[in-house]
């Protein structure tokens, strides 16, 4: 079996915008390279990863255990690259990151440890706050830089940002539900079913918008900011909602299986980044980061 890491980055991008036109576009490289790469790929590995419909593509259950894979496997080509220069440079310092409640939780972790690994005389000072505090937080320069949701970045007009990875959200539901078995599914559908609304990081405010495009609105039986409540909460049958793959789990803490579905209508992405003070001079740690974390997610989507 043969895998390259060009197949790899581009069924990354194409997992991640959900449409292998938009993938191409985000690597500038021809639709039918990416779809090339994609189906060699799943012959290499003799598995289907992705299913196809009317509105682009949508991960399998294999190809949803292959992306976290592929992330780990560009990450670590990233970390053999960046590590003898890092240990060669000896940066050091402290670099005030602030984070956003969904990136403290299902992004950074992993990147964090290897950085730690990478640059050990560079102390990231981590600050969890809400988006607005985090902003405000970066203007007044109380912090270097941060790792946030991009997608709802507020003050863009006086603040810089890099996406680092693109999230696509599906709905998510119990295993028996009955639109498991519709070909397609739209807002319009989910409307008729109860509804868990979470509300970390402003996602009922994205939500909202989505919605707002339709003449329908999701039938919220109930509003909280825990995704662990939602994920146990739509796999014990209480409702179903939309949510990121990026928090998406496969099972709740009870253990009871969650499905996804593409729902047909265009709902924005969740977009993990970094934003910064633009007329700010970077630190030699503050470069590090950013860049570690940079290479760290190739294959994701820039901006």
């Amino acid at each position: 079996m043969s895998v390259s890491l060009k197949q790899i980055r581009y069924f990354i991008a194409a997992a991640e915008s959900g449409r292998i036109s938009q993938a191409a576009v985000e690597l500038n490289v021809s639709q039918s390279a990416v779809t090339a790469a994609v189906q060699q790929l799943e012959g290499a590995l003799g598995v289907r990863l992705f299913d196809r419909n009317s509105s682009g593509v949508s991960l399998t259950r294999e190809g949803n255990r292959f992306l976290l894979h592929g992330r780990n496997v560009l990450a670590a080509v990233a970390e053999a690259v960046r590590e003898p220069w890092a240990a060669s440079a000896a940066i050091s310092g402290t670099v005030r990151v602030g984070v956003t409640y969904t990136v403290a939780g299902y992004f950074l972790p992993r990147h964090h440890a290897r950085f730690a690994s990478n640059f050990p005389n560079v102390t990231l000072d981590l600050y969890e706050a809400s988006r607005d505090v985090i902003e405000l937080a970066l203007l007044d320069g109380a912090l270097d830089i941060a790792v946030m949701l991009v997608s709802n970045l507020g003050a863009r007009e006086r603040l810089e940002s890099e996406t680092l990875i693109r999230s696509r959200r599906r709905l998510w539901l119990p295993v028996e539900h009955s639109l498991m078995k519709q070909n397609k599914v739209q807002l319009s559908d989910v409307a008729e079913h109860p509804y868990v609304m979470l509300t970390v990081d402003e996602a009922s405010h994205t939500a909202s918008r989505y919605w707002s495009r339709t003449r329908f609105k999701p039938n919220v039986i109930f509003r909280t900011s825990s995704v662990e409540a939602v994920r146990s909460m739509v796999a014990a049958g209480m409702g179903i909602t939309v949510l990121s793959d990026m928090v998406y789990r496969p099972w709740s803490l009870e253990g009871q299986r969650l499905e996804t579905r593409v729902v047909e209508d265009d709902i924005p992405t969740m977009d993990v980044g970094l934003a910064w003070r633009p007329e700010t001079d970077k630190s030699p740690a503050t470069k590090a980061f950013h860049e570690f974390l940079s290479l760290a997610c190739a294959g994701g989507a820039h901006s």
